[in-house]
């Protein structure tokens, strides 16, 4: 169990440039979310309704994030800030992330299948902040949702959704490729692989330069000295 705490807090510590350590990362809304969220999930299980709702709505209070108790979530999920709502027939995959105010609801229960009211969020899914994602949709692997768009239909795999209604937008093959990259992530520190040959240059152009600086100071010190 503790093992798997601590892979859950490397994960998220991973996507949030602003995270010094996995101690930090434990006072995030997010995490103490799904944490009350786990707990209310096990009793929704086992059919005790009351005590589900009692724990979603001390978890809803405390963190300003409302999962409901029926919701599906998979490994590694992520809410970075708060104000997001996930209803309950939504199921969620490994490895998402959601961005805050974001709402996973229902649209007019005729239009979808009897008894699933909510999306469905595969793997790898990252959704921007104020975005709506409405309906029993599914948002396909890796797509990307973009800020305050409304999507209220099917999200092909790797499909990057952004306005009024979400539309695709065109992404080449190298970009749906990459992992994800959290936002201001300082350059030094994640080389693209195309690049990486340049940067390991420049590195080694640096030092020659501080190495030659050394050698001019020193030169001209014994020159000093012999005069």
């Amino acid at each position: 169990m503790v093992d798997t705490l601590v892979s859950y807090l490397e994960s998220v510590k991973s996507r949030d440039p602003a995270a010094r350590s996995r101690w930090e990362v434990l006072l995030y809304p997010g995490v103490w979310a799904l944490g009350f969220h786990r707990i209310a999930h096990w009793l929704f299980r086992g059919e005790l309704f009351f005590l589900a709702r009692l724990v979603n709505h001390i978890g809803r209070l405390l963190t300003a994030i409302d999962i409901h108790p029926g919701a599906k979530i998979g490994r590694n999920f992520f809410i970075d800030h708060g104000f997001t709502v996930i209803g309950e027939t939504a199921e969620i995959g490994d490895n998402v992330t959601i961005y805050q105010c974001v709402t996973l609801g229902g649209t007019n229960p005729a239009n979808g299948v009897q008894g699933k009211r909510h999306p469905t969020i595969c793997d790898n899914v990252i959704i921007g902040s104020g975005a709506q994602v409405l309906g029993p949709i599914t948002v396909g692997v890796r797509a990307r949702i973009g800020a305050n768009s409304v999507v209220t239909k099917d999200v092909p795999e790797g499909a990057t959704m952004v306005g009024i209604p979400a539309r695709a937008t065109l992404v080449e093959a190298a970009e749906y490729q990459q992992n994800f990259l959290p936002y201001g992530t300082v350059c030094s520190e994640r080389f693209d692989p195309a690049t990486q040959q340049l940067e390991i240059l420049k590195c080694e152009v640096e030092n020659l330069r501080a190495k030659l600086a050394t050698l001019v100071e020193g030169s001209e010190a014994d020159r000093r000295n012999r005069a």
